[in-house]
């Protein structure tokens, strides 16, 4: 390899200048960086024996890998993160391959929530939005290294050349040359530019960004040859598995500790302080072994709670004139009222949801003590620590922990969560060296599972001369913290005054973020509150929403999309109905379904639905079609059929026998989805979709019957009581 002969301060200038990303490329070909760039000691002692780049490889072939930052949990990110790169970097597409990056968020961390902070983490519908800039700066300064050393292998000045599809190019002598045959002639700059704006590729000129490009990881999940977690197999692998019980935060005091410890088979017992863990040679003793535990369980601040009745007591927590929390306040919604003034109120109410992940929670875990090191395969949203806490937990350096990420059989949030990480590290440290894999049962994951919160939300609406929304106010009651409290802004309606409070109540059940969290409820009940008014007020439930968007133009172009798109003013059947609903969760979406309900049985079915969505630039089409057409059917199986119930403190449902899912003869005829062309930048859509469904197929059955259905799941019974009150 060609050297500067001031190779240290020229490596130091890289690590620096591109604020910890690693960018050096070498003889050896691109290799990922697996330190951290604060420890500076280290990087000079892994810089000598390795040349390296944090963000892709290249052989003397041309065969790219890209390495992606992100979980894949079916949302393409392993395809379009690196189309991104790509796309800056002038990389030939059918010679890229894509690996997970490292789980070292000072190299491979995208902006996190705080100004200077960096994340790992694959929550929120953040991916695209966060790692854009940083995907499009590191690809375009790999095309600089490449430009560079072509320049100097051929002396000529930089600014002449140009590349496309992994070919430089030297217009005035003809000379080209591939990427990969460049690498014998690699040589480092000693400064990698940072990019503006308006230096990088102008969208009018993107040959990736935006086009149909099939995703990487479709093939391999259709072959059968991917690998998650709990595929792994690993020699001399032992199994665990935990007793939690359904009542949860209950302490178990285990009776037959002796009898179970008999077992062929069985290594040995762990206590936790919910749970008795069992570690065995095999997944079947295991599973056999807790079976057979005794197990005696306290009481905890569940016991006695009934989901299902304490409804009541919301609603009076409702009536008190005191305050809570304030979420968000705007104006006076106190506003003094005249004889054209009208006051709306309403309750909504949901049941906790559950997250029905395809794949059952499960983790890899070698513990080698005496190295104080540990090698953990798991299927992970990541976390605001990228190592996911197991450095604390064991009290081992961080950069012996290594995070091997696998692909996720579904998040939605959950995976977002590290309990079951925590759990696989103990028990694995218990048997160290010997691998061990921990599998949640579904089972386990339903009556120990971390639930969307159960709420109820008064809405208070104040209407003036033809129905002008003057004021609302908003109040949450429920568990949970922004769980329950999130998605209440209403950025994009013109509405004077408004009032958001969340009061806290606490039963001891579980919770977490599930897909699009607090917006599922909250956009439910204003969404169907704005339905309420234009139905009492007789004006067209668009009509209302294209007025309160008249200083918002991009949500107003959705809304007028979607109009058109549903062919909203032509009359359905006598037997259907059509129903709209307007979601912000980073994309802005709005949706028009089509219902029909059975009134001997109170089954609702979705005919057609319709969105129409902004999310800036799209980076692959199809796949935000496809999140979108997820999203739909997911929110469909949420709206009319999940439902997890707690009697005396424990979960009822054990499994898909009782907790009903969506089945493939419910989803709709049709799902069409426009994008509306952007040059903004690129926001979330996975979770834009899922909000909506609730919004949509209420409003649809106030028009087809006159009737409200305020509380979610709209389970056939409760479509019944509605229809004959």
């Amino acid at each position: 390899m060609m050297r500067d002969t001031n190779i240290n301060k020229s490596r130091r200038e890289f690590l620096k200048s591109s604020t910890g990303v690693a960018l050096f490329i070498g003889m050896s070909g691109l290799l990922p960086s697996i330190v951290s760039c604060r420890d500076s000691k280290k990087i000079e002692k892994t810089l000598e024996k390795h040349n390296i780049t944090a963000w892709v490889r290249i052989t003397e072939d041309g065969d790219i890998t890209i390495y992606n930052p992100a979980a894949e949990m079916g949302q393409g990110s392993m395809t379009s993160l690196p189309i991104i790169f790509a796309e800056e970097m002038d990389a030939e597409w059918s010679k890229v391959k894509v690996e997970f990056s490292p789980q070292e968020v000072e190299i491979y961390g995208s902006e996190g929530w705080t100004p200077g902070s960096k994340l790992m983490f694959t929550v929120g519908s953040r991916i695209t939005k966060s790692n854009f800039p940083l995907m499009r700066q590191s690809g375009a300064q790999a095309r600089h290294i490449l430009m560079y050393s072509a320049a100097k292998h051929w002396d000529v000045p930089l600014e002449e050349l140009t590349t496309d599809k992994s070919v430089i190019t030297h217009p005035k002598t003809k000379r080209s040359i591939p990427y990969g045959a460049l690498i014998p002639f690699l040589k480092t700059p000693k400064h990698l530019p940072k990019y503006s704006l308006n230096e990088l590729k102008k969208t009018e000129d993107f040959r990736l960004i935006g086009k149909e490009i099939p995703r990487v990881d479709i093939p391999d999940k259709v072959n059968g040859s991917a690998k998650f977690a709990g595929d792994l197999r690993m020699p001399d692998m032992l199994y665990g598995v935990l007793e939690r019980g359904n009542l949860h935060g209950a302490k178990p005091s285990l009776e037959n500790e002796q009898e179970i410890l008999s077992i062929h088979g069985v290594i040995s017992l762990l206590p936790f302080n919910y749970a008795i863990g069992v570690i065995a040679n095999s997944l079947e003793v295991a599973l056999d072994a807790k079976s057979k535990l005794k197990i005696k369980w306290s009481e905890t601040d569940a016991t006695n709670f009934n989901s299902q009745e304490i409804y009541n007591s919301y609603e009076n927590i409702a009536k008190d004139a005191s305050t809570g929390k304030i979420i968000r306040e705007k104006g006076n919604v106190n506003i003094e009222q005249n004889t054209n003034f009208k006051t709306f109120v309403s309750d909504f109410k949901n049941d906790y949801v559950y997250h029905a992940q395809m794949e059952p929670l499960n983790i890899v875990v070698q513990v080698i003590p005496n190295q104080q090191r540990a090698e953990v395969w798991v299927g992970s949203q990541q976390g605001v620590d990228p190592k996911l806490g197991i450095p604390d937990l064991l009290g081992y350096p961080p950069e012996n922990i290594n995070i091997h990420l696998q692909y996720l059989g579904g998040g939605f949030g959950r995976r977002s969560m590290n309990d079951f990480v925590h759990e696989g590290v103990l028990m694995a440290k218990e048997v160290g060296p010997k691998p061990l894999k921990l599998l949640w049962t579904r089972e386990d994951d339903i009556g120990y599972g971390a639930f969307r919160p159960l709420s109820l939300q008064r809405l208070k609406a104040v209407t003036g001369i033809n129905g002008a929304i003057l004021s609302l106010s908003h109040c949450i009651i429920g568990d949970g913290g922004n769980l329950v409290a999130s998605g209440t802004r209403n950025d994009h309606y013109d509405i004077p005054n408004e009032l958001v409070e969340w009061r806290e109540t606490k039963h001891g059940i579980r919770l977490k973020h599930w897909r699009a969290v607090g917006h599922g409820p909250n956009k439910f009940a204003i969404e169907c509150m704005l339905d309420e008014i234009a139905a009492d007020q007789r004006i067209d439930p668009i009509s209302l929403r294209k007025n309160l968007m008249q200083n918002s133009p991009r949500a107003l172009a959705t809304m007028k999309k979607v109009e058109e798109m549903s062919n909203w003013t032509e009359t359905s059947s006598m037997d259907r109905a059509k129903g709209v609903g307007f979601v912000e969760h980073g994309s802005l979406g709005s949706g028009v379904c089509e219902i029909s309900v059975n009134k001997a049985t109170g089954e609702i079915k979705v005919h057609h639905f319709w969105v129409a969505l902004d999310a800036g630039i799209i980076i692959q089409p199809d796949n935000v079609k496809a999140q979108i057409e997820g999203g739909i059917i997911m929110g469909m199986s949420s709206v009319l059929k999940e439902q997890i119930t707690i009697e005396d403190g424990r979960v009822v449902q054990s499994n898909f026998h009782d907790y009903n899912l969506l089945r493939i003869q419910d989803i709709p005829e049709t799902i069409e989805t426009f994008l509306i062309p952007s040059n903004e930048n690129p926001e979330g859509v996975g979770e834009t979709a899922t909000p909506m469904v609730a919004c949509c197929i209420a409003n649809a059955f106030l028009r087809l019957t006159g009737k409200h259905l305020r509380h979610l799941p709209f389970t056939p019974e409760r479509v019944l009581d509605a229809l004959n009150t």
